[in-house]
């Protein structure tokens, strides 16, 4: 009898796992926490919300796309998500409305009993998690918030139900999507306040329509696989500067990031609290033709650290400086919880072994997938798997590869289950903090959503993707327990 897969998340991660599953003939169910399926581009539905990976790079190996242009905006994506449900009959496998609870592994069954939030229960012999690290909204505490009379939401369940034209609005927070959703609703309001805790660097957005004859030939696949080779590698030199060359990142990086802050923000004042502190690529790089000239506009104002939200009121905020704000509207883009939001829901592994407690200071998996004494259980877009500098689609591919292979190494050796050795999963991570020291993220001066509280950088992987797909494309048995 071949073993049953249960898939946590439809997005892309949930998609991919479904194909290959599939390739298989291995019986699997998707559970979706959301009454919708399709992940990310189904989820954020906020103004302005685009991809910040080329297009033809950010899509599918086996999947291409008629594309309109190189950077596709949310629509776009939105149906390229519902093109992959269609064609992997994803809504034949899935169950919405269906929030893991709590995932625990029954040693007698050797399966997975995951429990939803409604006390349902699901059993299978593998668990896929595809839940995405960046889902769980992080919406800071300020005191008062549950004092102030209008509208607050995040961007990640924006309420299109309000009608932001001639009102006042916050948008807390100035990472990559308040960048977009800034530009969008600028011509709307009357008044806009822009809360930043810390500046980004912006580099200029190359982004382009396709022409009808550019798509024409992008249709026929040897065109479009050049094109995404050419896309792959331009941005695999980006390691290069975030790894090996400071100088490289100064001269090529943070020199053009400069010169776009100069040419687009003539106001002195403004251009000193947009200019980052810290060396470009230790946070996340914006790109963004129209976040500079959206903030100059006269009515925006950009509220630096030193004059941040000291509290909210019924009528608005007060900020660090005393001065009280009327607000109708407060629209939080403060990011996500990365930490928490690899695996969202408690997992208990082989004799009751605690995820949250091999994750206590920091998450760690062996090759950002599998974990110690968790059999059967696999963590897409784990700890470590994150790229800066390239599509995540690239890396969800390669580890699925681990995984399909994983599974199969279970079904060979007349196994039931399959695990990381401790030993395995120790060098591993050891090996990725030592070279995590070398990169931009670890030594440039900043905190930031990579990091784990006790500052080590959870979410990045420390060199090329092509050497994380050369990791993940043979399963080494000698890594693993087989049972």
């Amino acid at each position: 009898m071949r073993p049953s897969v249960l898939i946590v998340g439809t997005g892309f991660g949930g998609i991919i796992a479904a194909r290959e599953l599939q390739k298989r003939g291995i019986a699997f169910t998707m559970l979706e926490r959301r009454p919708f399926l399709g992940g990310t581009w189904k989820q954020n539905t906020y103004p302005g919300a685009a991809v910040d990976v080329q297009s033809p790079l950010y899509s599918l190996s086996s999947d291409p796309f008629d594309w309109s242009q190189m950077f596709a905006e949310r629509a776009e994506l939105d149906a390229y998500t519902e093109h992959l449900l269609t064609k992997y009959a994803i809504r034949e496998h899935a169950v919405c409305n269906a929030s893991v609870a709590e995932a625990r592994w029954d040693t007698d069954a050797h399966e997975w009993v995951l429990t939803t939030e409604d006390r349902r229960t699901f059993r299978a012999a593998f668990v896929i998690n595809a839940s995405g690290p960046l889902s769980q909204a992080a919406v800071p505490a300020i005191p008062g918030a549950d004092q102030f009379g209008g509208p607050a939401f995040h961007t990640n369940d924006w309420d299109h139900s309000v009608d932001l034209r001639g009102k006042r609005v916050a948008v807390v927070g100035s990472g990559a999507s308040a960048a977009q959703v800034i530009p969008a609703i600028v011509d709307d309001v009357a008044e806009l306040h822009v809360f930043q805790r810390s500046p980004h660097w912006v580099l200029p957005r190359s982004d382009r329509t396709f022409s009808p004859l550019e798509r024409a030939v992008l249709r026929q696949p040897l065109a479009y696989q050049a094109l995404r080779s050419a896309i792959y590698w331009g941005l695999e030199t980006r390691v290069i500067g975030f790894k090996y060359s400071d100088t490289m990142l100064a001269i090529v990086a943070e020199r053009k990031a400069r010169q776009l802050l100069a040419r687009q923000v003539p106001d002195a004042a403004l251009r000193a609290k947009l200019t980052p502190s810290y060396r470009i690529g230790c946070k996340r790089i914006i790109l963004s033709n129209t976040l500079y000239p959206a903030l100059g506009r006269a009515h925006v104002t950009l509220h630096d650290r030193s004059d941040g939200i000291e509290s909210l009121t019924p009528e608005g905020v007060v900020t660090a400086g005393g001065t009280a704000l009327r607000l109708d509207a407060i629209v939080y883009a403060t990011g996500y919880d990365a930490a928490r939001g690899i695996v969202s829901y408690p997992v208990f592994g082989r004799d009751g072994d605690a995820l949250s407690a091999r994750w206590t200071p920091y998450p760690r998996a062996y090759l950002g997938t599998m974990v110690p004494k968790h059999p059967n259980f696999f963590v897409v877009t784990g700890p470590n798997t994150g790229i800066g500098h390239t599509s995540a689609l690239f890396v969800i591919e390669a580890q699925m590869t681990y995984i399909m292979q994983a599974i199969a190494a279970v079904e060979a050796g007349g196994a039931r289950t399959v695990e990381v050795r401790e030993a395995a999963e120790a060098a591993y991570t050891e090996k990725i903090h030592t070279e995590m020291q070398r990169t931009v993220w670890q030594r440039a001066g900043c905190s930031s959503w990579y990091q784990a509280e006790d500052g080590k950088v959870i979410a990045m992987f420390p060199g090329f993707s092509f050497t994380f797909r050369r990791w993940t494309s043979r399963f080494d048995r000698e890594a693993h327990l087989l049972h």
